[in-house]
């Protein structure tokens, strides 16, 4: 059965933050959502319920550049805050709240929820993670398929630069990002089945939709995934960002990596679907080490430290950023390549410390200075 891909102005953006609901006295994730909601008169374009009611998600509009996207998250944030601090939370993100329980969590009323938690179980239960996702506007289904293909390999880029999910119920995993690990363990998450054709893709949909598999394009968790409805292809494989300057960062390499690749299609290149391994490997290497790993970048097997690694992909993407009006924007992403990811920074604190009530108190800081602290 055709799935009509709604058209979109090539490279607009779109993002959603989940972000962390705290209770300033225990530091713990708290069941707040509703009674915020409830103050900001329901549930919004801007601001919505998640799975679990200790989360909500911020939303931007349709951006057409980074600038705008810093405009809408900031008024969000602006808003969550308000109605935050008028039921004593205090709000955070980060692809994993360090010591929170999943056990004790509880689920925001939805048919969704319910679903959800009745067909996966187990795996629901744990999804206690927070992530960043970025929605970039495709002209047509063939060519989301193409830009796919062509963004693959970077992916595991941008994990890296974002990992922010070192500790998981109060251990230290020896992770960057536990949130990806837990994630990889559900059905339909992770690495996306590849298509060279839309068409392709149409049927593969069709076949889960047949099989009960799925029910939608929701239950679809890969990393990068189509989104017909709104013509975009969606980037999921971030983890939450601690600060605004850090999001905006990643969506402006995000914007620009499409851009990139965008003008090498329009100028006759094509990308079949690339090898697994390779990604597959690289992916394990940023949840494991974050930005200090060694990337794998040629078929032989040869790798680079992921620092010289972006080094060179940020040479590469200065002029596209001039073109999208966003190179202050970009160069943030070395900004926090020295600071330190949030991982280091996290650990760093811990180690220093030794109070997991003093981690969730740094992230907190970090969302409310919008900027990311310096680690130790």
């Amino acid at each position: 059965m055709p799935v009509h891909f709604k058209p979109s102005t090539a490279l607009t953006l779109g993002v959603e933050v989940e972000v962390q609901l705290i209770d300033w006295r225990t530091h713990d994730l708290c069941p707040a959502a509703p009674r915020i909601l409830q103050r900001l008169g329901g549930e919004s374009d801007r601001i919505k319920a998640e799975i679990f009611q200790s989360m909500l998600e911020v939303n931007t509009g349709i951006c057409h550049n980074v600038s705008e996207v810093q405009r809408d998250l900031e008024s969000a944030f602006s808003r969550l805050r308000e109605a935050a601090v008028a039921v004593d939370v205090e709000l955070a993100v980060a692809g994993t709240h360090p010591f929170a329980r999943y056990d004790q969590r509880v689920l925001f009323p939805g048919e969704r929820y319910r679903y959800l938690l009745e067909f996966r179980q187990w795996f629901a239960r744990r999804l206690l993670i927070f992530g960043q996702h970025v929605h970039v506007g495709m002209r047509d289904g063939d060519h989301a398929i193409a830009m796919m293909n062509a963004a693959l390999p970077y992916l595991p880029y941008l994990l890296a630069l974002s990992a922010s999910s070192p500790f998981w119920q109060g251990e230290d995993t020896g992770l960057s990002s536990v949130r990806s690990a837990i994630f990889e363990s559900v059905p339909n998450a992770g690495a996306p089945s590849l298509f060279s054709t839309w068409q392709e893709f149409t049927h593969f949909h069709d076949i889960l939709t047949a099989s009960h598999s799925i029910e939608s394009f929701k239950d679809l968790w890969w990393d990068l995934r189509p989104s017909p409805g709104y013509g975009t292809l969606e980037v999921r494989i971030f983890d939450g960002l601690p600060s605004l300057r850090e999001m905006t960062a990643c969506v402006a390499l995000t914007q620009c990596l499409f851009g990139w690749l965008d003008a090498q299609y329009l100028d006759g290149r094509r990308f079949p679907p690339p090898a697994l391994w390779s990604y597959r490997e690289n992916k394990w290497r940023a949840v494991r080490w974050g930005p200090q790993a060694d990337l794998i970048t040629s078929e032989a097997g040869q790798a680079r430290p992921f620092r010289e690694i972006m080094d060179d992909l940020l040479q590469q993407l200065e002029p596209v950023a001039a073109r999208l009006g966003c190179s202050v924007e970009l160069k943030r992403v070395d900004e926090m390549l020295r600071k330190g990811g949030s991982a280091a920074r996290q650990r760093a604190c811990h180690h220093r410390l030794h109070s997991m009530g003093a981690l969730v108190e740094l992230l907190v800081a970090e969302l409310k200075a919008e900027v990311p602290a310096r680690a130790a």
